[in-house]
């Protein structure tokens, strides 16, 4: 009697930011349900923390992207690897749930796997198995109970691959779709005293300080030969994160063009409402781009090892509203094309009425259809899972 009163524990573990957000709804949500009957233990960040998770060690610790600066990280994520596998093990979970970051969470998971055989492991975010490296899908079964995927093309992909069991819970941007569309851009624009007459034009150079580094100058030379071919001129927007606003200033010195600082998400999908069109880094923002209907032109350019490794890139596309659609809606360019010339070229048809922007937005409707999940949120869809394979590991026990 006295061992089902024991709260259920359960053992999460986030390894950058987007994880934490993920993590702490998830957490969130199972609190809203048993209240005081759950215990959380793991790795997250701010997040996470205020919805009650004391992190093992500060989620800056493994927060590192690429290949080039996970080598260069190595030797304290090998550390942070081996610490939280000996905390879990000590905590004795009744489940655990790694949350995407898998070159850190996954090594975690074959070690506690390991350890701790019947306890279930939960896999929230899909690593890119489609995309390369799709032996892993297979692999993934000796560690991964169950894979909770945020893209609808998913399940299906682990089941052609003979990976773990895996559900469309949906991402979380769908349970925003109404607040994204609600927002003001109109009221934005009389704010920030824009010209009516000009075309606005929404600049996205990425929140990591590497994209931002890399995409600040050929954007800059786009945004100018833009400007210089639209007789009214053009307004831009720039929604800006703090962690490189400093970086941007500073790229900005360049640009001889003015630009309007957009801050916080209010603001920053008003824009999207009020923009005619967007030059974006690759990355979650173009979904947020897509589900707002906004016409786009993607750039991403990466460090030399992982543009080495673009062979092994498996999809038509590596831009996530054109993954969601299963159709190239916004032209992506990449590495060498990203130049000023190229990108003018492809974004001046989008910022008046022509074909080429009618079509886009016309297949832009198919975005909120296919990432729907029926109406329920998607932390609910993983609370629903992540429940239950805790508490029948607590039966089983």
């Amino acid at each position: 009697m006295a061992e089902r009163a024991r709260p259920l524990r359960l053992y999460l573990i986030a390894g950058e930011h987007s994880g934490d957000a993920l993590g702490a709804k998830l957490m969130a949500e199972i609190k809203a349900r048993l209240g005081a009957g759950v215990v959380f233990d793991g790795v997250g960040g701010d997040e996470m923390a205020r919805e009650g998770l004391a992190s093992l060690f500060p989620l800056s610790d493994v927060a590192v992207m690429g290949p080039v600066n996970i080598a260069k990280q190595l030797p304290r994520l090998i550390d942070r690897v081996h610490q939280t596998v000996r905390d879990a093990v000590a905590v004795g979970p009744d489940a655990v749930v790694i949350i995407d970051s898998p070159e850190f969470t996954h090594p975690i998971a074959k070690r506690i796997r390991r350890r701790l055989p019947s306890v279930p492991v939960i896999d929230y975010v899909s690593p890119s198995v489609w995309a390369w490296r799709p032996g892993r899908a297979k692999k993934m079964c000796a560690y991964v109970d169950h894979v909770l995927a945020l893209l609808p093309f998913e399940p299906e992909a682990h089941e052609r691959l003979g990976g773990p069991k895996c559900t469309y819970i949906g991402h979380s941007l769908a349970e925003r779709l109404d607040w994204i569309r609600a927002q003001d851009g109109a009221g934005l624009g009389q704010r920030l005293g824009l010209d009516p007459a000009m075309r606005v034009l929404v600049v996205l150079p990425g929140s990591r300080a590497s994209e931002v580094t890399r995409l600040m100058g050929p954007f800059g030379e786009t945004v100018r030969r833009v400007r210089d071919a639209l007789p009214e001129g053009i307004e831009v927007l720039l929604p800006v994160v703090p962690s490189v606003r400093g970086l941007i200033e500073g790229a900005l010195r360049d640009w001889d063009v003015q630009v309007r600082f957009v801050e916080g998400e209010a603001d920053k999908f008003a824009a999207f409402q009020l923009a005619n069109a967007a030059l974006a880094a690759s990355g979650t923002v173009t979904l947020e781009l897509g589900l707002a209907g906004t016409p786009a032109v993607v750039a991403y350019k990466v460090d030399r090892l992982a543009a080495q490794l673009r062979f092994l890139m498996k999809v038509k596309s590596i831009v996530l509203a054109n993954l969601v659609a299963d159709e190239i809606i916004y032209p992506e360019f990449i590495q060498e094309q990203v130049t000023g010339p190229i990108l003018s070229q492809a974004l001046l048809p989008l910022l008046t009425d022509t074909p080429e922007r009618r079509a886009q937005v016309d297949l832009l409707r198919r975005v909120p259809e296919r990432i729907a999940t029926g109406g329920k949120r998607p932390s609910a869809l993983a609370a629903d899972i992540v429940l239950d394979y805790a508490t029948h590991a607590r039966l089983r026990a």
